[in-house]
């Protein structure tokens, strides 16, 4: 019993350290806050973080694949998707056009750099880092200052509550629920299909996933056009809950996406975490910004100092939990 205890521990313990993290920060807070402990307060963390939600999800998939996988255009995906659809809106475009046309934008902005990066053998950090210029680039090109959404459609999704059953003055907004369901997907991805054991095999070595016989190639390409379609879906929900497109949007989203990758578990050498970890990850990013809130005078900069000393913190228990399995 105590050996699968350990074995457990072991297998599970990165991510069993961010839940403690997470608990603990947010106790803190509590403590220290006595307004924190309201339930609105938890729930406005998947408010404020529901495109880093996005797009760390996209990320988590990108980075288990092993091969140095990185996806370092996601903010500029944000930009160039909030900016494309507002103006595409202003110009008179049904919301119902515009939203798929950006979901396949999206996707083919992935696919294609996840196709420059398997079949041009281009290094997959030089690739996605010219992705996110041109897509920034793109961005300001449609319009070099905020554009307006004024549509119904999206004021009624940014505006709309949604009640909370059983809990009182408890809301979340319809966009808040785009990053929890496209979480119980990559869950449902990872776990339950071939697409996401063909994940971690890559992650783990991806010539035995050769040799055994699964798809690479096509995988790899479609974890980054996944990865295109959470930030597709983060842009669209940025530009929702903000009601304006801008080229200046999500700047340096993408190193908060990678952090909360890595606090939640997931090795940057692939193979090893899940999304389920990258949750909690970016619900401590949430909690730290919800203490300086309710602190109000300490610099917002400190949030980079918490997550960078937290981000460090992990790698090295991963480092730790990696000796002991190949040990064991």
């Amino acid at each position: 019993m105590i050996e699968r205890i350990k074995a457990f521990v072991v297998r599970h313990g990165a991510l069993l350290l961010t839940l403690v993290i997470f608990l603990s920060v947010y106790f803190v807070g509590g403590r220290l806050y006595p307004a924190m402990q309201k339930p609105q307060v938890f729930f406005n963390l998947f408010i404020n973080d529901s495109s880093l939600l996005l797009v760390s999800i996209g990320m988590t998939m990108v980075i288990l694949s092993g091969g140095g996988g990185i996806d370092l255009s996601v903010g500029g995906v944000i930009a160039l998707v909030s900016t494309a659809s507002a103006a595409l809106l202003r110009g008179g475009a049904s919301p119902f056009i515009v939203l798929p046309l950006m979901i396949v934008l999206g996707v083919a902005l992935g696919g294609l750099m996840g196709w420059m990066i398997q079949s041009l053998k281009v290094q997959p950090f030089i690739a996605t880092l010219m992705g996110l210029f041109f897509t920034r680039g793109m961005a300001y090109i449609i319009s070099l200052t905020s554009v307006t959404i004024t549509n119904d459609v999206y004021r009624t999704f940014a505006l709309t509550p949604i009640h909370i059953p059983f809990i009182s003055r408890a809301y979340i907004y319809p966009t808040t629920l785009v990053g929890p369901i496209m979480l119980i997907v990559a869950i449902y991805l990872s776990f339950f299909t071939r697409f996401g054991r063909t994940i971690y095999a890559m992650g783990n070595n991806e010539q035995s996933a050769l040799l055994m016989g699964l798809p690479v190639a096509r995988t790899k390409i479609l974890v980054y056009a996944f990865s295109g379609l959470c930030s597709a879906l983060a842009g669209i929900v940025f530009s929702m809950s903000l009601l304006a497109g801008y080229g200046q949007f999500a700047t340096g989203m993408e190193l908060d996406a990678i952090a909360s990758v890595v606090i939640g578990g997931t090795s940057l050498s692939g193979g090893v975490g899940n999304v389920i970890g990258t949750l909690f990850g970016v619900l401590i990013h949430g909690a730290i910004v919800s203490i300086l809130q309710f602190n109000g005078t300490l610099s917002s900069w400190w949030t980079r100092i918490g997550v960078g000393v937290l981000t460090l913190i992990a790698i090295g228990i991963q480092s730790i939990f990696s000796l002991k399995t190949k040990r064991s």
